[in-house]
């Protein structure tokens, strides 16, 4: 069931995802080469709790984390962990949740450690702009395929590869509710778009084979053929006007 909101919980998931971009601009610039991934985790706890909200993934489902911090070749759900250290030329996403009086916040961004190859850096810039596509596509009157096959018709004429086990998802009082946003399909399918939706895009593209792997954890998710991978979120809502990137000033 899809569930549309008030301007009023839109008020509050806004408080919800300014924290989580909040934390994940502190985590982008405080990493560095040498530091792990649990001290990066720890960072946006301390920071997320601090201002009286929850972190959403720590105990979902079991994940025993506040951030998902995926390195390289991992694409999404890495777990982190004292011994993964970052080096100089990693590429680092990074996804946060939150929990705000009920209500959740959810995006991610990738980034690089120091000077990486012009490859990689080519991924990153185009994932984000899979992402960008893809909000543009949020209005009333079009439909979530619109916006899953902006994301596929950049990556893809990038050359790079589109994950499909992976998707977005409705957010509000759930981390995941209805409708699923996948990061591929056709222009014009799909459920329409209403004022009130909001949806958590996040296109996760590779620089190879779109095809996954899961660690023996159940939660890393890497790349079949061990190419790099990159992510980027926003929760999004359809306004009267177009649309809301909730926690962004725009």
């Amino acid at each position: 069931m899809i569930y549309y909101k008030s301007e009023s919980e839109l008020a509050i998931m806004d408080r919800a995802n300014r924290l989580v971009h909040e934390a994940l601009h502190a985590v982008e610039s405080s990493a560095k080469a040498g530091m792990s991934t649990a001290e990066l985790d720890e960072m946006a706890e301390e920071l997320i709790l601090s201002q009286g909200a929850r972190p959403a993934f720590k105990g979902y489902h079991g994940y025993p984390a506040t951030l998902c911090i995926s390195v390289n070749d991992v694409i999404v759900h890495g777990i982190p962990s004292r011994s993964v250290r970052l080096e100089e030329g990693d590429v680092v996403s990074v996804d946060c949740g939150t929990q705000v009086d009920g209500y959740f916040g959810d995006a991610a961004l990738t980034f690089a450690v120091g000077e990486v190859d012009p490859e990689a850096r080519r991924l990153i810039e185009v994932t984000r702009q899979c992402l960008d596509d893809a909000v543009d596509q949020v209005r009333p009157g079009n439909r979530l395929g619109d916006v899953s096959a902006a994301v596929q018709r950049r990556a893809e004429d990038a050359g790079f590869g589109v994950v499909r086990e992976f998707v977005g998802h409705g957010i509000g009082r759930a981390l995941h509710e209805d409708p699923q946003v996948p990061n591929y399909g056709m222009p014009g399918y799909g459920k329409e778009l209403k004022v009130g939706l909001v949806i958590a895009i996040e296109p996760m593209i590779t620089h190879g084979s779109w095809r996954v792997r899961v660690d023996d954890d159940g939660w890393t998710a890497r790349t079949e053929d061990g190419k790099l991978a990159a992510h980027f979120e926003y929760s999004v809502a359809v306004t009267t006007e177009g649309h809301r990137v909730l926690g962004v000033k725009e």
